[in-house]
């Protein structure tokens, strides 16, 4: 089914109900945000009538609730939530595609937003289908109105896929797909109580209390209404110019509008006639503001995302508009609806108190878990303070005055500059307290970073090849590695001149075609890498390629080759060679130092070196620990937890391997989890937990089918896994195991991951 209507109407808000009366029943952490748990994008109330329905396959429109604030489809207010709830128990899953300039990442936004991380070589739209393919869920477009050819393909591919699935679709213009249901989102009836109740509610969240009381208030307010035809953003764009509450305030908005209505509604500037009365009213807004706040607005309409003020005075500032008020002018903005402000905190719904959990001796400090049944929330941003972002429509019209001030590229360059900078600080404190904080932002800014990478590809190849090689290792982790991998080719295409920048992005395809598994290829690009470090005597880039060549050493069963790459060149660079991990705050405390010790650890334990591997492995654990690193130390407990499931320890082997897929969850590496829930339930196995045992490797299934590689990592460990599995499936007989596989198969995201990660196993069974 589509939502459509023109720019304002509230498509976004009635999609956004449907999606929130789904999760009204259930109880499982559905997503709803482009893969972000929550209720939808949108601030303000969430109303009005809306359908969620699929033709051709005997499905009937579901209407939902109706409020205040939206627009009408004319359905019928009274849907049981819980019913439609009922209908969907594998949720509601949102994809926001206001973000995209082209069809190009249309499939690799679907896919974030349903939490498919796919490593694997399949074509995307086949890998997406298959995800969905067993799925009864309520998938939500946002924004199509760009995108319509593509969309109409997608949508017709995946109903055909996935019987159980149901799309909703919000576009200005109808897809045009076969199998579309069409319902035009209507205004708020202009002399009905949903309208007046909007304006008043909007004045009252400007100026504190409604002055509607006073005489001639509320015929003016009526009259706003009717002169705005019910549309909802042009009644919140007007309602927010009530700034005081004394005498004819309302009155007053009411005279200026109208004479302001009369002089832009006699031009065709910007919109299509049919727009004429929610382009007039941004159009009075704009006129209304400050030299200083269009100025601002036009600005900002560069940003494809969510910013905060240290974005928006980076690429915001200049001339007469000062860094320092940027701020005040931003709480302008807000004030009068150009911007929503969005929380800049990970959320009001705190996890329990986290508690110690025991690890074994001479692992380190100890890690804190949350209480039973729990998980906190991956990497939350900290620091950054609110965020702020602008609707489609109000963008569009900025950016339209941002063309006629001539400011377009300028604009954009101080954009892609400022995201460039934050990838490059991003990767500088990779190896540190801040890492955590790192993958947060950059999966935060992942619109915008789209849009700096899309900025040099067409203005500076150097620049975009840099970019894209430090994006690889953050977006490979948050599950974005196929569009690295595309950007990265790209890149590479254009920036043929030898050097730093090309070097970086080779590693970083390097990287990519491993993970895939593409090793043919991978191999061919560590070779072009191996060659440039050593033909510029670089120790950085030796280091970042001898990284490289253990990656695909350690997944190609390679182990020797992958220790001795790191070996020698830990040994090229003084003080961090393998006696020793680097200190905290050393010059050896880079990244690629870090990952080549790192392989180290991996390839000792894949040789069988169990005693060395595990003393270099606390040893450098130690070092994580005490900087506050968090990804190499996960994959470290997971070495740990291998050497002490070979080593007849199973309870350390579970311990472990319960510390390292806290930190992978913390990171939202699915491809980590999936690894982490197979040595788990191996060392549940080898403990004699067999029922636990074997929900967990339900989970880890479920995990692997969203990463597209069942089973992958290092493969001395499969011998290892398929006999637990084997002494599991003897205890519990078939019938028992496969009932047990399933439920833990059955469980969402988190909630899984958190009954896996329970001490006694209460999560299971």
């Amino acid at each position: 089914m589509t939502l459509t209507g023109p720019g304002g109407i509230g498509k976004t808000r009635l999609a956004q109900r449907a999606a929130a009366d789904v999760l009204a029943g259930g109880t499982a952490d559905r997503r709803t945000a482009g893969g972000r748990t929550g209720s939808g994008p949108g601030a303000g109330r969430t109303g009005g009538g809306s359908g969620a329905g699929r033709t051709g396959a005997g499905h009937g429109a579901e209407q939902t609730g109706s409020g205040a604030g939206a627009g009408r489809t004319g359905g019928d207010p009274g849907t049981d939530a819980a019913a439609v709830a009922e209908r969907f128990p594998d949720g509601a899953w949102w994809a926001d595609l206001s973000t995209l300039t082209g069809p190009e990442l249309l499939l690799s936004t679907v896919s974030d937003a349903v939490d498919l991380a796919d490593h694997s070589l399949r074509m995307p739209l086949d890998a997406l289908s298959e995800w969905l393919a067993d799925r009864r869920m309520l998938l939500v477009l946002d924004s199509c109105e760009h995108l319509v050819d593509a969309c109409a393909y997608l949508v017709g591919e995946l109903l055909t896929a996935a019987p159980g699935l149901v799309v909703l679709a919000t576009s200005r213009s109808p897809l045009g797909s076969t199998v579309e249901e069409l319902v035009e989102v209507l205004p708020l009836p202009a002399d009905g109580p949903d309208a007046l109740a909007l304006f008043t509610d909007r004045v009252v969240d400007r100026v504190g209390r409604a002055p509607l009381a006073e005489a001639g208030a509320a015929e003016a307010a009526a009259a706003i209404c009717r002169r705005l035809e019910g549309i909802p953003l042009a009644i919140e764009l007007a309602a927010a110019r009530v700034g005081s509450v004394g005498p004819g305030a309302v009155a007053e908005v009411a005279d200026r509008l109208g004479s302001r209505f009369d002089t832009l509604a006699a031009s065709d500037f910007v919109w299509p006639r049919r727009h004429r009365t929610l382009r007039t009213t941004i159009g009075w807004s704009h006129e209304l503001c400050a030299p200083l706040e269009r100025l601002l607005w036009a600005r900002l309409s560069v940003f494809r995302g969510a910013f905060d003020l240290a974005a928006a005075q980076a690429v915001a500032a200049g001339g007469p508009l000062e860094a320092a008020a940027v701020a005040p002018t931003l709480d302008r903005l807000v004030a009068q609806s150009v911007l929503r402000r969005i929380d800049g905190g990970a959320g009001s719904g705190a996890p329990p108190a986290p508690v110690p959990v025991p690890v074994p001796e001479g692992a380190g400090a100890p890690v804190l878990r949350p209480g039973p049944g729990a998980l906190p929330a991956p990497a939350a941003r900290s620091g950054a303070g609110d965020r702020y972002r602008m609707l489609d429509t109000i963008r569009e019209y900025g950016h339209t005055w941002l063309d006629e001030l001539g400011e377009v590229a300028a604009t954009q360059r101080r954009h892609a500059e400022y995201f460039t900078g934050l990838a490059r600080w991003a990767d500088a404190a990779w190896s540190g307290r801040d890492q955590l904080l790192g993958y947060r932002r950059i999966e935060d800014a992942h619109p915008d970073l789209r849009a700096a990478l899309d900025h040099w590809l067409d203005h500076d190849s150097a620049q975009a090849a840099e970019l894209a090689g430090l994006l690889v290792y953050f977006w490979s982790c948050c599950g974005h590695l196929k569009e690295a991998r595309a950007y990265l080719e790209r890149a590479l295409e254009q920036h043929t001149a030898p050097g730093p920048a090309r070097t970086r992005a080779l590693i970083g395809l390097g990287a990519a075609l491993t993970l895939q598994g593409e090793y043919d290829r991978a191999t061919a690009v560590d070779a072009q890498v191996r060659t440039a470090a050593a033909a510029r005597g670089d120790s950085a880039e030796r280091m970042a390629a001898a990284c490289l060549t253990g990656l695909l050493g350690m997944l190609t069963g390679q182990s020797r080759t992958a220790l001795d790459a790191v070996r020698d060149a830990l040994a090229s660079v003084p003080g961090a060679g393998r006696r020793g991990a680097p200190a905290a705050g050393s010059a050896f405390d880079t990244p690629d130092r870090l990952r080549c010790h790192l392989v180290e650890v991996l390839s000792l334990t894949a040789l069988g070196d169990f005693e060395e591997g595990r003393s270099r492995a606390l040893e450098l654990r130690r070092y994580c620990v005490e900087v506050g690193e968090v990804w190499t130390r996960s994959y470290l407990d997971y070495q740990l937890s291998v050497v002490a499931l070979f080593s007849a320890a199973p309870q350390d082997a579970v311990a472990y391997a319960r510390t390292m897929l806290e930190s992978k969850h913390l990171l939202g590496d699915a491809f980590g989890i999936a690894l982490g829930l197979d040595l788990l339930a191996a060392a549940l196995a080898a403990a004699g937990r067999f029922e636990q045992a074997a929900s967990v490797y339900g989970t880890g299934g479920a995990y692997w089918r969203s990463v597209g590689h069942p089973q992958r990592g290092a493969p001395e460990l499969q011998p290892v896994r398929d006999r637990c599995e084997r002494s599991a499936r003897a205890a519990l007989g078939d019938e028992g195991y496969a009932a047990a596989y399933a439920r833990g198969a059955a469980a969402h995201g988190p909630t899984a991951l958190a009954a896996a990660l329970e001490p006694d196993g209460a999560g299971h069974g």
